[in-house]
């Protein structure tokens, strides 16, 4: 019985350690009961003024193609089925002789180029702005938090190139970027990060990893320190090159995924992850216009996107 005692003691002072950590960011800046994050940031005028960068029209996909063969976290993984939507034969359908096909895909929304959700990671089962994760996570979607409702994100992009700072092309994995790099790397583009804008980099991982059906296990990407530092730039969104933009190794191996932390739960920043960003980069492009629709699947905790860059 003391056991079990002490346990319950030990089990106590975790959850009240938990919550006075978690006290410590939030309510969000942008108010107590807000469930969209650095979105806010956005406006018309912001739109309207990096519409303005379109100068040639030349578009740029920053999605990869995601197939069975997409290198993903286990058990994570895709599959598409096509069939014939009559009664399967291939008879034609009236005078016209009409003939078609449907397909059903099974896949986690996690895999290929994708953009975490708020509700995707949080500090000891609280998300963004505090939501318990007894407040809105269910088998059957979440009822908070969900992808769906993120608007249309149409604003400037800024694409910072890391090969360049740390002169390797790729940056060797486990380096870790944080204020003074993401500084030299817009002062080396001639740009200046503001707010409402979606940051970009690229570490050359993504080509580097060409071809391979391996998952990128380690990469170069964001530290914390550097997170906490877009963040209060008022950045929409953080995306780069590998697949999990952090630097993995981890800053600190006691504390993994820190940077998803930090900039989904602790600012409601958003994360894009397996962005192509090699045609950028090789053409020089250091802002560009930059737009995604979120694909608008009801209850989902990440969605897998293709946004699009405009010069």
């Amino acid at each position: 019985m003391k056991w079990i005692a002490s346990a319950g003691a030990a089990a106590l002072m975790a959850c009240s350690v938990g919550a006075q950590e978690a006290d410590t960011w939030y309510p969000s800046k942008y108010g107590p009961d807000d469930r969209l994050g650095a979105v806010a940031n956005l406006s018309p005028e912001k739109t309207a003024e990096a519409a303005q960068l379109i100068t040639e029209g030349k578009t740029y996909a920053l999605g990869v193609i995601t197939s069975r063969e997409t290198p993903a976290y286990p058990p994570r993984r895709y599959d598409v089925y096509v069939m014939q939507p009559s009664d399967g034969s291939g008879t034609p359908l009236g005078e016209n002789k009409a003939v078609g096909n449907d397909d059903l895909v099974q896949t986690f929304v996690g895999i290929g180029s994708q953009i975490d959700g708020l509700g995707h990671m949080g500090i000891d089962h609280y998300y963004y702005n505090g939501l318990h994760v007894s407040d809105f996570v269910t088998p059957a979607g979440l009822t908070q938090l969900g992808t769906q409702d993120i608007p249309p994100i149409a604003t400037r992009g800024v694409l910072l190139d890391m090969t360049k700072v740390f002169n390797a092309d790729p940056v060797p994995d486990g380096t870790a970027f944080n204020q003074a790099e993401i500084e030299d790397a817009a002062k080396l583009a001639g740009v200046e990060i503001g707010k409402g804008d979606v940051v970009l980099f690229h570490t050359g991982a993504m080509e580097a990893h060409e071809g391979s059906t391996e998952l990128m296990a380690t990469h170069p990407g964001l530290g914390v320190q550097g997170a906490d530092y877009l963040a209060g730039l008022g950045v929409v969104a953080v995306g780069a090159d590998t697949v999990a933009l952090e630097a993995i190794p981890f800053e600190n191996p006691a504390r993994p995924f820190e940077v998803h932390q930090t900039l989904l739960a602790k600012h409601g920043v958003y994360i894009l992850e397996s962005m192509v960003t090699e045609e950028l980069a090789g053409d020089g492009v250091s802002e560009f216009f930059f737009s995604l629709g979120v694909p608008r699947l009801n209850g989902t905790v990440q969605a897998i996107i293709n946004p699009v860059a405009i010069r």
